[in-house]
């Protein structure tokens, strides 16, 4: 089984475009795996887009609030782990 690390928190989600926004809480880049879980979802997704104000950026650290595409629905509170 995949060891699953804590990685940020959905703060936002915007519902007709499908963007989360997740206050970081260590490191995350294109290409890493995350699992959303919440409620009943739980969902895995490899991040091929990170923003930040509308830019586009390559990595994230602690203390960013980043905008994410994502596969499902997400509510606020939602967590989001770094899949190894």
């Amino acid at each position: 089984m995949a060891k699953e690390k804590p990685i940020a928190e959905i703060t936002h989600y915007f519902d007709k475009i499908g963007v989360a926004v997740l206050a970081i809480k260590g490191k995350l880049k294109i290409g890493d795996k995350i699992k959303i879980k919440g409620g009943e979802v739980a969902f895995e997704q490899v991040i091929d887009s990170l923003q930040i104000d509308k830019d586009q950026v390559k990595a994230v650290k602690k203390g960013d609030d980043v905008g994410l595409k994502v596969d499902q629905k997400v509510r606020p509170g939602y967590k989001a782990f770094l899949v190894k």
